[in-house]
C-alpha cells in the first residue's frame, strides 16, 4: 500500500485549488509563495503528474488535479466538521443561503415553528441570487434552484419550479381576459424571461415576439409579484410562493395553465457536514414542512 503524501502538501494543494492561486493560498496559510510552490512540486513529484497549469496571474487545475480535488475537499470538510462539533457556539448557529423569494414568501414566515422545536439553534439567513460555493463561504446549508446535481453536495428535492401568469383583479377585469393571447395586450413584467415563451407555447400561442417590449425586470419573483398586485402588469410567478395572495384575491390567475420547469428547488449542504446535528434537524424540518404543504394542497386540487 502506497504511503500518503505529507499532510502539509495536501493542505497546500487544497488551498491552492480552492483559490486558483498560489499567492492567495500562501496568504491564507501564512506561508511564502515559494513555499507553496515547493509543496505543490513535491506533491506532483509524488504523484508523477502535474496538478496545476501555471499562468501569469493564476493557476488552473489539470485533469489529475480535478480528479483529486473532490476527495481532498471532502476530507478537509470532514476534519472541519469534526472540530466544529467540539465548538458549541458553532453548533448553536445555522447559517443559510437562499433566494429572495424563497426566503420572503416561504421560509421566513414559518421559521418560528423551527425555533419552537429547536430553541437552542439560532438561524441566520443570507439572500444571494448566485450559486454559493460552500468551499469558499461559511454557510451550513442552502436552498437553491437547479437540477439537483452539484458536486460535493447532498441535495434533497423540496418542490418543483412552476410558473403561471398573474395580475391584479382590477387589471384582469379591465382587460377582459378570455384567451391566453389576450395577455399580449397588457404590460408584461420581465418580458425577457424565457419562461414567457415557454408558457405561451404551452398555451398554444406561437410566434410570440417580446423583444421590442421594455425589459421591466425586478430581479426576483417576490418583487415582480408585488408589482403585479399594484396593477403594474402581468407577472410570471410560481403560485407555490403566492398561495396566500391568490387565496385572498390580491392576485388573480387568469388561466389554469401552470408549466413545470426542468429546474426544481432543493435543500443542499456539503456531504462532509451531513452528520452535523443542526443540519440534520433543519433538513428534516424542511422536508416535514414541504410534506405538510403537499397534504394541504391535495384537497384544494381535488375540489378544483
Amino acid at each position: 500500500m502506497s504511503k500518503l503524501p505529507p499532510m502539509s502538501a495536501v493542505r497546500v494543494f487544497e488551498a491552492a485549488a480552492r483559490h486558483q492561486s498560489f499567492t492567495r493560498a500562501a496568504e491564507e496559510l501564512g506561508m511564502t509563495q515559494a513555499a507553496v510552490s515547493y509543496q505543490i512540486r513535491m506533491l506532483e513529484d509524488r504523484i508523477g503528474a502535474p496538478l496545476f497549469t501555471r499562468h501569469a496571474r493564476h493557476v488552473g487545475l489539470t485533469a489529475k488535479g480535478k480528479q483529486l480535488v473532490p476527495a481532498v475537499t471532502e476530507a478537509f470538510g470532514l476534519l472541519r466538521a469534526a472540530f466544529e462539533g467540539l465548538d458549541e457556539a458553532v453548533q448553536a448557529t445555522l447559517s443559510i443561503t437562499t433566494l429572495t423569494t424563497v426566503a420572503a414568501n416561504w421560509l421566513v414566515p414559518r421559521l418560528g415553528r423551527f425555533q419552537q422545536l429547536h430553541p437552542g439553534i439560532a438561524v441566520q439567513i443570507d439572500i444571494n441570487q448566485q450559486i454559493v460555493d460552500f468551499s469558499k463561504h461559511d454557510f451550513d446549508l442552502g436552498i437553491r434552484s437547479g437540477t439537483g446535481n452539484w458536486p460535493g453536495l447532498e441535495a434533497h428535492l423540496l418542490f418543483p419550479n412552476q410558473f403561471t401568469p398573474v395580475c391584479s383583479p382590477d387589471l384582469a377585469r379591465r382587460a377582459c381576459l378570455r384567451e391566453p393571447e389576450d395577455l399580449l395586450q397588457l404590460p408584461l413584467i420581465a418580458p425577457s424571461d424565457p419562461w414567457w415563451q415557454d408558457w405561451f407555447t404551452a398555451a398554444g400561442v406561437s410566434c410570440v415576439d417580446l423583444s421590442s417590449r421594455p425589459d421591466f425586470s425586478l430581479g426576483a419573483q417576490q418583487f415582480e409579484g408585488m408589482a403585479a398586485m399594484a396593477g403594474q402588469g402581468v407577472a410570471l410567478i410560481n403560485p407555490f410562493f403566492f398561495r396566500a395572495d391568490l387565496a385572498a384575491g390580491r392576485l388573480v390567475q387568469p388561466f389554469d395553465l401552470v408549466v413545470t420547469a426542468e429546474r426544481s428547488y432543493w435543500v443542499v449542504y456539503p456531504k462532509a457536514r451531513r452528520r452535523a446535528p443542526k443540519i440534520q434537524a433543519f433538513r428534516d424540518w424542511l422536508m416535514s414542512e414541504v410534506a405538510s404543504d403537499a397534504e394541504r394542497a391535495a384537497p384544494e386540487q381535488a375540489s378544483a
